[in-house]
């Protein structure tokens, strides 16, 4: 039996994914832009609280959204990709398929939140 100072691998991974920190901060950002730069009557009409209970649940409700889009990203990603636009199509295929839908989630979470807390 030996025994080492070196840590196992396990101990060097992280006990959470940065990524779901990622998708809380962007959220977060996008929830404050929303509530800062729209100019509809329901926005300009609440009080300061209210618009801060809004960021709180937009952002809540956009890492949900993001979550669950990571989730049916994993499970929808193809396999392999066939595309006769060139170059640049397959781009977009590629990228759409890292962050579309996380971001369609987050969008969508941060304005339903926005919109429940400010109606």
């Amino acid at each position: 039996m030996t025994i080492s100072n070196q840590p196992s691998h396990a101990d060097n991974e992280l006990p959470f994914n940065l990524a779901l920190i990622g998708w809380g901060v962007a959220a977060l950002v996008l929830g404050i832009i929303a509530v800062t730069f729209n100019t509809s009557a329901m926005v300009l009409g609440a009080g300061f609280l209210a618009k801060c209970l809004a960021v709180i649940v937009g952002t809540v409700l956009g890492w949900i959204g993001a979550v669950v889009g990571d989730a049916i990203r994993k499970f929808a990603h193809p396999d392999a990709v066939y595309t006769s636009g060139g170059l640049l199509s397959l781009l977009w295929i590629k990228i759409f398929w890292r962050i579309g839908p996380q971001v369609i989630g987050l969008v969508g979470g941060v304005m339903l939140g926005c919109a429940l807390v400010l109606r």
